[in-house]
């Protein structure tokens, strides 16, 4: 199973192409329109079900599957955080409960972020077991923690971690939370404002079965995004 997430940075019609070479089982798309105005040219392949949040049409959370997995939005989902979706994922070899994330919420007066991500952890903490990936651009790292403020990303990551939750991409390339060497953002563009705020989290049935973990290249998506895509693949 090959799982990416990117954030196209809006527009994700003109841009599909190009993250479909990359051939995602499952698809998670931050900063895109709404299906209604998603108008693929002929030739790029379509999604065989989609998911998509959100409240400005051009700006949501899309979840999009090219395979046999289909995608089922929990009866349980809050809305109180408005970007991370809880989904049934079945029709493959593994079932599993997948949380499309994209933590944006300037409406929550308690943190915009990160933030989001600590109140949805714990408000789905019954669903954080076995076979769990998190997955999505997470706007936070380690290096912009606040030491007493609950719910900063390091304690969200030792609460995943409680869990069995690990990020497949510290645990792929052995690093350590906030001084990650492969950047998934560029701020403004800019090659000289490099940050790493995009994960996957995955329980450990699939940290056994990670085959690898791709990052985007600078060169290769700053025309498209200021984000480049995750790329993990589970031998499954």
């Amino acid at each position: 199973m090959k799982i990416i997430t990117w954030n196209c940075n809006m527009a994700f019609r003109n841009k599909a192409e190009f993250i479909l070479k990359h051939a995602p089982d499952i698809l998670i798309v931050p900063e895109c329109e709404n299906p209604d105005r998603l108008k693929f040219p002929i030739g790029i392949p379509q999604p065989s079900q989609i998911i998509w949040h959100g409240e400005n049409q051009n700006k949501g959370l899309g979840v999009f599957s090219y395979s046999n997995y289909k995608l089922e939005l929990l009866d349980c989902h809050n809305d109180n955080f408005k970007n991370i979706l809880p989904i049934a994922v079945t029709g493959g070899k593994i079932d599993f409960t997948l949380f499309a994330v994209w933590a944006n919420n300037p409406q929550d007066k308690d943190g915009t972020y990160v933030t989001q991500i600590w109140k949805a952890i714990n408000f789905y903490s019954s669903l954080l077991s076995t076979k769990t990936i998190l997955i999505g651009d997470f706007n936070s790292n380690t290096i912009w923690d606040k030491p007493r403020r609950e719910g900063n990303h390091s304690t969200v990551v030792e609460k995943l971690n409680e869990k069995n939750i690990t990020s497949v991409y510290h645990k792929f390339y052995s690093q350590n939370q906030g001084s990650e060497q492969h950047p998934t953002l560029y701020m403004y563009r800019n090659e000289s404002k490099p940050y790493h705020i995009d994960y996957c989290f995955a329980s450990e049935d699939f940290i056994k079965l990670l085959e690898h973990v791709e990052i985007g290249k600078y060169q290769d998506w700053t025309k498209l995004s200021d984000h480049k895509p995750l790329i993990v693949k589970f031998d499954m």
